[in-house]
């Protein structure tokens, strides 16, 4: 019973220290994206052996990182129920830019060439449900035909991807993101404008 009771207690450590060094991760890489593994953990007060007894190294990390993140991700596009192909595909934008808001640098560095490979895998989930809502739109003439879906969601990503490694060249890079999404699958600047004024959720506050 003691020694169950002493490997529990270890593991439960061990769980605890994980979990220290990634949330020192998220805090040291949004203030540096170079940040180093001495100053992670250091963060999580931690010694740099301790750090390695979890992650090989500063990408295993990382990807631990983007999978903890894809998860969530993954949730969010898990539950969309609207009709309009063009609606569930402003609300699946949405949701993810202001996930992606809340960590901006991991999200950027998810989706440099370095990581994308592995957040692609990640986020397979979310790239099932963006294919099945611009097929659904082609399907009834509301989303573009001229581009084949599994291209056209390979744009999106593209869009996605350019707007979130680069969001301080924008002034409102949230919206900047769902407008040009709605545009590569085929609605007009008008058609997008109506769209985002009948339902202010989906307007995206730079400042939440």
């Amino acid at each position: 019973m003691v020694v169950t009771h002493s490997i529990r207690a270890l593991r439960s450590d061990a769980k605890a220290n994980r979990e220290s060094i990634l949330t020192a991760a998220r805090t040291a890489l949004a203030q540096d994206p170079r940040a180093s593994i001495d100053l992670i953990a250091r963060t999580a007060g931690l010694s740099r052996r301790a750090l390695y007894g979890h992650f090989d190294d500063r990408s295993a990390l990382i990807r631990e990182l983007i999978a903890t993140g894809a998860a969530r991700f993954n949730l969010l596009a898990d539950d969309l129920d609207d009709d309009d192909a063009r609606l569930a595909l402003a609300r699946l934008a949405v949701r993810l830019w202001r996930a992606a808001a809340d960590v901006r640098v991991i999200a950027a560095l998810a989706l440099d060439d370095e990581h994308l490979v592995s957040t692609a895998a990640a986020l397979a989930p979310v790239r099932r449900v963006l294919g099945e809502i611009l097929r659904r739109g082609q399907a009834d003439g509301s989303l573009r035909q001229d581009i084949d879906a599994d291209d056209l969601t390979h744009l999106i990503e593209e869009i996605a991807r350019s707007v979130v490694t680069r969001a301080d060249a924008f002034a409102d890079a949230g919206d900047v993101a769902v407008r040009s999404i709605l545009g590569a699958a085929g609605l007009s600047w008008r058609e997008t404008a109506a769209l985002l004024d009948a339902y202010p959720d989906l307007l995206v506050d730079e400042n939440a």
